[in-house]
């Protein structure tokens, strides 16, 4: 299903190969949700086999960049072409459950990144509102 997602054909004339998931995503709201439907069983099958905490918080990451980049029209598309969640988590996946590696320092490194991230997103309208509210108060007087 991952390759048949990210690479089941090659690009005419070169070496680069996409998949179903860039051609559905052009079909609004319907076509944003394949990636995320797969990452869910992919989760669920990481969660039977015990693979650990941050990698399947790597992987939901993996899916939601996906999925909220992919839902910016026409963007969004052309970002489908190159960000391959569900392959990165079938690797995962297979690199965690099957070879029963720990956690590495990398995965750790994406999740907290994304925390991060995160937290600045929920931050910028509150600061945003802040300036604004200064700015109004400094015209005011």
């Amino acid at each position: 299903m991952s390759e048949l997602l990210d690479s089941a054909f090659v690009v005419p004339g070169t070496t680069y190969r996409i998949g179903l998931d860039p051609i559905i995503g052009l079909v609004p709201v319907i076509g944003d949700l394949a990636s995320p439907l797969f990452t869910i069983g992919v989760l669920w099958q990481g969660r039977d086999l015990g693979i650990p905490k941050v990698v399947q918080l790597r992987m939901i990451f993996n899916a939601a960049i996906d999925a909220l980049i992919g839902a910016i029209p026409v963007a969004g598309d052309l970002f489908d072409f190159a960000w391959k969640s569900s392959q990165m988590n079938l690797a995962l996946l297979e690199r965690h459950a099957y070879e029963e590696h720990r956690a590495s320092a990398g995965d750790w490194l994406f999740v907290v990144a994304m925390i991060l991230l995160v937290v600045l997103i929920a931050a910028v309208p509150f600061i945003v509102a802040a300036w604004l509210i200064a700015t109004v108060g400094r015209l005011i007087r």
